[in-house]
């Protein structure tokens, strides 16, 4: 799939490099097509890290998007240059504006903070309240699935015994739902959180469907019928290296981190990891931009504000 970017930036070369197909504003300016708006809001501290795993994961599709990044206004990044978040990001003000055709929430690593004491709380609900009327379809993840899961439907977040870092074998569990086409009955995931929905809230909200669990990780895929909100507690997005680099940081901490579940060959973290999810991964972003974003989207995104309500099935 051509992603679409700003000439210049940094996750470009990085993708490049990879084989992937990223196109630059001048040769998108040259074709007749409508790309699709994708709005992602980059709540990770490493936002270029994060920039080139999310557009990665985007990259497995014949569809064009053009890409946009959001920040907080209400809340200065410290791991990322003002002058990369200014040159390639804006602000909430900037885009209200206008409608996207999808939206991505990333995760955050605050999940000890109870919600309302985010320090940018306030904004962020009233940026997935304006989602309603003005994206066609929005996929959070991890955190963000969380924040997401509180602020729509009340649902309530639990403290685990321990960090739960590794991955995990999950189970389809409604297949029925075009999100989950071409997924194999059982499939892996990466998990990286200390805190999860209350399994028993998200079952007694009548507006959700699980998609896909884990006996021993919890859920994975949560989503409305109508494809609206899309909830993934893993992270299908991460890199080879992510859990990696999160256990070396842990030990650095003296967190006593366990070794990740199922990641390393032997369980030695001497040994590289191999990579058991990307196949998931590229088959779950692109249902969702193919069936839950362009085939429903509004030709004319200023035109029209009621979307179709049929397209999990």
């Amino acid at each position: 799939m051509p992603i679409r970017t700003q000439n210049d930036l940094p996750a470009k070369a990085i993708l490049e490099e990879e084989n992937i197909f990223v196109m630059d504003e001048n040769r998108a300016s040259t074709q007749n097509i409508r790309p699709l708006e994708i709005l992602i809001l980059n709540l990770m501290p490493l936002k270029e890290e994060t920039e080139v795993q999310i557009l990665r994961v985007l990259s497995n599709t014949p569809l064009q998007l053009n890409i946009s990044f959001l920040q907080m206004a209400t809340y200065t990044s410290t791991h990322t240059s003002a002058s990369h978040l200014n040159k390639f990001y804006q602000t909430f003000d900037e885009v209200k504006g206008r409608k996207y055709d999808g939206m991505i929430i990333t995760g955050a690593p605050i999940e000890h903070l109870d919600f309302e004491k985010v320090d940018y709380w306030d904004e962020l609900a009233q940026i997935m309240e304006w989602t309603k009327d003005h994206v066609t379809s929005t996929f959070h993840i991890c955190w963000g699935a969380q924040a997401g899961l509180y602020y729509h439907y009340g649902i309530r977040k639990e403290e685990l015994p321990a960090k739960l870092s590794g991955i995990y074998s999950h189970r389809v569990l409604n297949r029925r739902f075009t999100l989950l086409r071409g997924f194999d009955d059982v499939f892996l995931a990466p998990h990286s959180h200390y805190t999860r929905p209350v399994p028993e809230d998200v079952r007694a909200c009548k507006e959700l469907v699980v998609l896909a669990t884990s006996e021993v990780a919890g859920d994975l895929l949560i989503a409305t019928e109508d494809g609206k909100q899309i909830f993934v507690l893993g992270h299908l997005e991460y890199d080879r290296m992510t859990l990696d680099s999160e256990y070396k940081r842990d030990m650095e901490r003296g967190l006593n981190p366990s070794i990740p579940y199922n990641y390393y060959p032997g369980d030695d973290p001497n040994n590289k990891p191999e990579l058991t999810w990307r196949a998931t991964s590229n088959c779950l972003y692109s249902n969702w931009l193919n069936y839950y974003v362009y085939q429903i989207t509004p030709f004319d995104l200023e035109g029209v504000t009621d979307h179709p309500t049929d397209c999990g099935l």
